[in-house]
């Protein structure tokens, strides 16, 4: 049977805003992403589909998810990139009350406001080259992930969320125009039920969509 999101995201996929990012084929890593994604496709409870599979390794189920993460995300991004410009959305921002400052310790290295494109950009570039750094994602089964492996994805699925956020809260009538309403909001179901799993990001950042989240996921 066709998945619903399966399909959706396949017509959108030139709308992608980074290139996908694949898992290597024949890898342990490779396999676990076919296990979770029929794991989805066969509409399974979403809860039940995060759940470690028995005698899997931690490291490298985050590892996968926050590749499929990443490229969701970047798809989501792309159906309303056109929409978020500097004027439109001078801020990264969640509604009034929440705004996220861009920090990298490199370029930025103090906490700066940036409009919300040009913040999403500089997010997806770091965490597309943590994902290509073989030092913390090792490409090599036999090459151990690093002691902090786990901060590194918090910080990028806390990262990630701040995206959803964003679109969400500024411009989720343009998603209900296209159709992708039900879609997205399995994608963040999804990403939920995962981060709070194996608790990856602090409760504070789910503050500014908590009433949607409430309805959606509880």
């Amino acid at each position: 049977m066709s998945n619903p999101l399966q399909n959706f995201f396949s017509r959108h996929a030139e709308k992608t805003f980074r290139p996908k990012k694949n898992h290597q084929p024949g890898t342990g890593r490779f396999n676990l992403h076919k296990q979770a994604q029929a794991s989805l496709n066969s509409g399974l409870d979403l809860k039940n589909c995060v759940a470690l599979p028995p005698d899997e390794k931690l490291n490298d189920w985050i590892a996968v998810h926050v590749v499929d993460f990443f490229n969701r995300i970047n798809l989501i991004y792309g159906l309303v990139c056109e929409y978020c410009t500097e004027e439109t959305c001078p801020t990264m921002s969640g509604g009034q009350r929440f705004e996220y400052m861009w920090k990298d310790g490199v370029k930025y290295k103090k906490p700066v406001n940036l409009p919300a494109p040009k913040y999403i950009t500089l997010l997806m570039d770091w965490i597309e080259s943590q994902i290509n750094n073989a030092d913390i994602f090792p490409v090599d089964a036999d090459v151990p992930f690093p002691k902090n492996f786990q901060p590194i994805c918090e910080k990028m699925l806390t990262r990630l969320y701040r995206v959803f956020v964003h679109v969400y809260v500024h411009h989720f009538d343009k998603l209900g125009l296209l159709g992708a309403e039900a879609h997205i909001n399995t994608c963040y179901k999804h990403f939920y039920f995962f981060v709070t799993e194996f608790k990856l990001i602090s409760e504070k950042e789910f503050e500014p969509l908590k009433e949607m989240t409430d309805k959606l996921c509880r």
